[in-house]
């Protein structure tokens, strides 16, 4: 096991030749963002939306934006904690800031636990109690956002309805997705014999066609992986109250996350629509993202916003917004996380 996390330790899992192809892919996106809405919209009217802003609501998305990155460390120190004593809540800022630009400049947010894994092995953490705190927070966190967004949705479901029309088995799928990611981790917790039973013959398929090599080093990490998760997976069961305190951080999260676009729509003069009505809307725009397989899920984010959204703001207004939520959600996230990368 020693061995195992000083190799961890020592080797950056980060590659920095597909970091800087994703750096510039994103650049790429911002240049073609800001191209594509001076050919639309005109310097003019652009000038002209900026000179009406409503930078209350500006400011106001900030304060969203830094409820959402509070939440995302507490309840990753909240598990830590528990494994160490020594954990601090700045470690925690810092490895979760850490984690959000990574999961930015990564296809499908793939190297943000690795990267906060071996941050935290950095202050003396074993990489699998990381994994397994990070897992632990990955759980409940989407417990929380699903739980959340399906109570808002069936609250505003026939405004969804006509709303989605043609989009509602996108939102079906995006559901039944994080929850069968969901069930899978805690079976990996509760009964490990279930998942080994099910990856290992799935592993030695993809050796048999050749799209995996050494598969039996691989099942051995894997189990390696799952014995250690399923003894930190106990932190789950035996610490209820953390349990519930997690979920209720991690639901203001999410309603902190899905606020920023309320916030958005308000900075650029719009009304009609109620904050109950924006945020289900939006839980189904990040449902689609995590099906785009580019760093931050480029285009596809910018296009689904413009899909749901173009009816919902006002003429005129919905590049810029575009462009202000990004901004929040992906550029600003890789701004700051790059201050905390710096040891």
């Amino acid at each position: 096991m020693e061995n195992e996390e000083t190799n961890y330790h020592s080797n950056n899992p980060t590659n920095k030749k597909n970091t800087i192809i994703n750096f510039l892919l994103i650049i790429t996106i911002f240049v073609g963002l800001l191209i594509y809405m001076l050919k639309v919209d005109g310097i003019e009217n652009i000038i002209n939306v900026l000179n009406h802003v409503n930078y209350k609501w500006v400011f106001i998305g900030i304060i969203f934006l830094l409820i959402n990155w509070f939440c995302e460390a507490i309840n990753l120190y909240f598990p830590m904690k528990k494994m160490y004593n020594n954990q601090t809540i700045k470690n925690a800022i810092k490895v979760s800031m850490i984690g959000l630009l990574f999961n930015n400049l990564t296809p499908f947010s793939s190297g943000g636990q690795p990267m906060q894994a071996y941050q935290m092995t950095k202050t003396g953490k074993r990489a699998s109690d990381a994994m397994s705190a990070l897992t632990i927070k990955f759980v409940i966190t989407q417990i929380a956002l699903v739980v959340t967004t399906l109570i808002i949705a069936l609250i505003e479901f026939n405004f969804l309805k006509q709303l989605l029309k043609d989009y509602m088995w996108i939102a079906i799928l995006g559901v039944a997705v994080n929850i069968f990611a969901i069930i899978i981790v805690i079976l990996a917790g509760v009964n490990k014999k279930i998942i080994t039973t099910i990856t290992h013959p799935i592993i030695r398929f993809l050796g048999r066609i050749h799209l995996l090599r050494k598969t039996d080093e691989k099942i051995e990490k894997l189990d390696k992986s799952i014995e250690n998760f399923n003894t930190q997976f106990k932190l789950i069961k035996s610490e209820k109250k953390m349990v519930i305190k997690m979920f209720i951080i991690g639901s203001v999260q999410c309603l902190a996350y899905y606020s920023i676009t309320y916030a958005v729509y308000k900075a650029f003069g719009n009304s009609g629509i109620s904050f109950f009505q924006i945020i289900p809307t939006q839980a189904l725009l990040l449902l689609i993202m995590t099906f785009i397989p580019t760093p931050g899920s480029g285009l596809g984010a910018e296009g689904g916003f413009y899909l749901l959204f173009k009816s919902i703001f006002r003429q005129g207004t919905i590049n810029m917004s575009i462009l202000f939520w990004r901004m929040y959600t992906f550029y600003l996230p890789i701004i700051v996380g790059l201050f905390f990368l710096r040891d």
